[in-house]
């Protein structure tokens, strides 16, 4: 038997962000006491002035973060208690706070002591390869995954990478020995796609809706200024899902289908999504103003406002949060006329505005089902409790109905006067598909099969898309025959 590798009895020494965790402890504290406490915006300044280490135990403090819903890079866990397993001391080192590194190691259950940032010294580069070389004198493996990682990888007798990036890998690597590469992958195109939730760009089709009622579907630049409005709100509401699920993080990681978010299960680092929401945002607002001036840009900057006081508390409140929901479909509405200069109908938004209050209903009675099914009392992050789930269902339906009513008042009173149809009696399809289609959403809610978001549901339901074909062929043909 070959005599073990002088490097592989040395200590262990495990980073936290990014290579333990898939997250950053820092910046989960941070959004965490931002969604409890706004105000804390304004004390980092004064914190900072304390130093690095000083704000991040304010933040520590503030925060109060549930460690044990972290995601973990779990090859690296592997990895490591099984090092543990054979003798191995394992550390942690770590420019996180001491409170939450040791916290997390008591997670971990292997780790023998923990080495972090304390109220006053930042152990972060240097000054962790410092404290790590008195420590160990030695030597030690050292496991990190950032260029901040670089001095303590030179200090270190061998390295484990376990980093994103193959160009650090490489730069490291002609510095130190690597013992193990366990680099994570970068987010592709798969991830990015569910974490701006591409397929939710279904619902900016409203904003055609005022265009066709308007019979203005033969004007060319009624379409471009729809298009681009379309991607504007989609940039937009691409963005703000973003912050509603950074500030959602745990309760989305205590849910049954949530918690494999890309931002909650770490799939996507938290400091991509956010990079990309303000960007996600000005790019939007850009389109709007060239889609349709002050009045676009005013929709949006509505749109932003709302969204925001939703993600910061009113998704608590039962019976108002869905009721905002309901309120952001018809503001695409409002965009869509807005840009093509379409005569606002009262209608089109009281229809709307009982059209998705029953599909905000739907979603919301799929997850006290849930809850219900589970045992559970409270839903995670809502206002809603099991006891919910009949006053939703009576709501919800109401809602319903109350549409399809609105729609046929709208086929009595104005279509049939609209000389842009040709053979309007085949919009009589409408309120029928309609029903048909609540009445399957409802059916499976009740049946506990109803996926949490009805606008997934309707792009990936076979009868669903049978339905909407139906009645894109009846309102076609209303308008060409």
């Amino acid at each position: 038997m070959n005599a073990p590798s002088p490097a592989t009895q040395l200590p262990l020494i495990l980073d936290l962000d990014g290579t333990v965790l898939r997250t950053d402890l820092f910046l989960e504290g941070l959004v965490l006491a931002i969604r409890r406490r706004p105000w804390v915006v304004l004390l980092l300044p004064f914190w900072l002035l304390g130093g690095r280490a000083a704000m991040k135990r304010k933040v520590a403090e503030a925060a109060s973060l549930r460690v044990d819903l972290l995601p973990l890079n779990e090859d690296l866990v592997r990895y490591a208690a099984d090092c543990d397993a054979k003798g191995r001391p394992v550390y942690i080192a770590s420019a996180a706070d001491e409170g939450l590194a040791r916290r997390v190691a008591d997670r971990l259950g292997f780790v023998r002591d923990v080495l972090a940032s304390d109220g006053e010294r930042n152990l972060k580069g240097a000054a962790k390869a410092e404290a790590l070389t008195a420590r160990f004198p030695g030597g030690f493996v050292y496991a990190g995954d950032t260029r901040a990682d670089l001095p303590v990888w030179k200090a270190a007798a061998q390295g484990v990478f376990a980093g994103r990036s193959r160009s650090l890998e490489r730069e490291a690597g002609r510095d130190v020995e690597w013992a193990l590469s366990l680099r994570q992958s970068q987010p592709g195109p798969k991830v990015w796609s569910k974490a701006l939730r591409l397929h939710q760009w279904a619902k900016n089709g409203l904003v055609f809706a005022p265009l066709l009622l308007a019979g203005y579907e033969g004007e060319p630049m009624a379409w471009l200024r729809a298009i681009i409005a379309f991607v504007a709100v989609g940039l937009v509401s691409s963005a703000t899902y973003l912050v509603n699920d950074m500030l959602d993080l745990e309760d989305d990681r205590a849910h049954w289908s949530k918690h494999a978010r890309p931002l909650a299960s770490g799939a996507l680092p938290l400091h991509y999504g956010l990079i990309a929401a303000p960007l996600g945002v000005a790019a939007g607002l850009i389109l709007g103003w060239v889609a349709g001036g002050a009045s676009a840009l005013g929709c949006l900057l509505a749109y932003l406002v709302v969204t925001g006081s939703y993600s910061l508390g009113v998704k608590r409140l039962p019976m108002i949060d869905v009721l905002v929901i309901a309120g952001l479909f018809t503001v695409r509405l409002l965009l869509g006329a807005v840009v093509v200069e379409a005569p606002l109908k009262p209608w089109l938004f009281v229809f709307s505005m009982f059209l998705f209050t029953s599909l905000s209903m739907a979603k919301r009675g799929a997850e006290i089902g849930r809850l219900g099914a589970a045992g559970g009392e409270r839903l995670g992050g809502r206002g809603y409790v099991a006891a919910d789930g009949p006053v939703v269902t009576a709501f919800g339906v109401a809602s319903g109905v109350a549409a399809i009513l609105v729609l046929v008042l709208y086929l009595l009173d104005e279509a049939f006067a609209q000389d842009f149809y040709g053979a309007p009696q085949l919009l009589w399809a409408a309120p029928v598909v309609l029903g048909l289609w609540l009445g399957r959403v409802w059916l499976l809610c009740g049946r506990g099969e109803l996926d949490d978001d009805p606008v997934a549901f309707a792009v990936t339901d076979m009868a669903s898309l049978v339905l909407a074909a139906i009645l894109g062929a009846a309102v076609v043909a209303a308008i060409a025959l």
